[in-house]
């Protein structure tokens, strides 16, 4: 099969580009004649506060990559689509409703919908704005199919749009491998871009006396506001944090000094971090929203606490510190191909 992906790719930096790259990978090595169309320009800068791109690719480029896309060029969108129309699948990864109309634009080039696809990583934000839902509604009815990565965004995807919607679990792609010698004890560590759904706040106000936090990666937004919080806790002595994008080579010995990773988001649709720290031995306490529930064993190699409830999270830091050996024994690592031989096939299936 002729497949064209669209979406990001390096330079851009984050999940979003490492998976498009790594699912370009994966059909090229299944036998398809593969494509990645990605971006010269993707955002204007203000409506992206952190960091858009990086100097240094973080994995194997895919060699068949063009980036002419850009949000200044319209008429490029519509030259994108034509390009695309001897393809037999076209994907669209879909990050955030800002590519909307980029994609309405290859979509109109394209001029079979039928053979298009919408990858939606979220049908919708987890911080929306008013136009979000009209916009994803004229994306996914011009399109021939939808794949989403949970039941729940499912759900959503089917309310804007009689498309047929399948759901497949999200494959690892993020930095793999478990670093020699890590033997934990630096506590607990908060990991990636920094958002208000992410609940940082909500941890900070849980985090027990004693128990140590380090806090990785770009803040979006309120940086003053945990510094605050922080110091009004009087935990300055127990908390580090580390604003800034985060090189993958980084990664392994951050998680290497970890006992567990902590996930105290407000909601959540699929995230790659419990398998990254899965990935590297740890274990997780995250709370009960999105596919966390499906990833972690309760008491087992993990702990779940109810979303945006500072005594239920501190129960559950509690409950983990109290065997942090037991529970990082019985962390096991995920094999990831199972799950990228049944996401291929739900999104190459007629």
């Amino acid at each position: 099969m002729r497949i064209a992906l669209v979406g990001p790719a390096f330079p851009y930096k984050g999940g979003g580009a490492r998976h498009t790259t790594e699912l370009a990978h994966r059909l090229a090595a299944a036998g398809h004649e593969v494509v990645l169309e990605s971006w010269k320009a993707q955002y204007p800068g203000f409506l992206y506060p952190g960091r858009q791109t990086i100097d240094v690719p973080e994995g194997e480029l895919f060699p068949s990559t063009s980036r002419r896309l850009s949000w200044r060029r319209p008429d490029g969108w519509y030259a994108a689509g034509r390009r695309l129309r001897s393809y037999d699948l076209v994907v669209l990864a879909v990050l955030s409703s800002v590519q909307v109309p980029a994609y309405l634009g290859i979509l109109r080039g394209l001029g079979d919908k039928g053979k298009a696809v919408a990858l939606c990583h979220n049908v919708l934000p987890h911080e929306p704005k008013p136009y979000d839902r009209p916009l994803m509604r004229a994306l996914l009815r011009r399109v021939g199919r939808v794949l989403t990565h949970t039941s729940e965004q499912a759900v959503l995807a089917e309310a804007l749009t009689d498309a047929p919607v399948r759901v497949a679990e999200l494959p690892m792609h993020l930095p793999a491998g478990r670093p020699e010698g890590g033997a934990g004890g630096a506590g607990l560590l908060f990991f990636g871009i920094v958002r208000p759904y992410k609940g940082l706040d909500v941890l900070l106000r849980a985090l027990p006396e004693g128990v140590r936090l380090t806090v990785a990666g770009e803040f979006w937004s309120g940086l003053e506001e945990a510094g605050a919080l922080i110091a009004e806790r009087g935990i300055t002595d127990q908390v580090d944090l580390r604003p800034g994008y985060l090189a993958a080579e980084e990664i392994p010995g951050l998680f290497a000094r970890a006992d567990a990773l902590v996930l105290p988001y407000r909601s959540a649709t699929a995230s790659q971090n419990v398998l990254m720290a899965f990935e590297h031995g740890l274990p997780v306490i995250a709370t009960r929203v999105g596919g966390f529930p499906a990833q972690i064993r309760d008491g087992v190699d993990g702990v779940l606490a109810e979303p945006d409830d500072p005594d239920s999270l501190r129960a559950a830091v509690t409950r983990l510190q109290a065997d942090r050996a037991g529970f990082r024994a019985r962390v096991e690592r995920p094999d990831p191909e199972p799950v990228w031989r049944g996401y291929l096939d739900a999104l190459t299936a007629p």
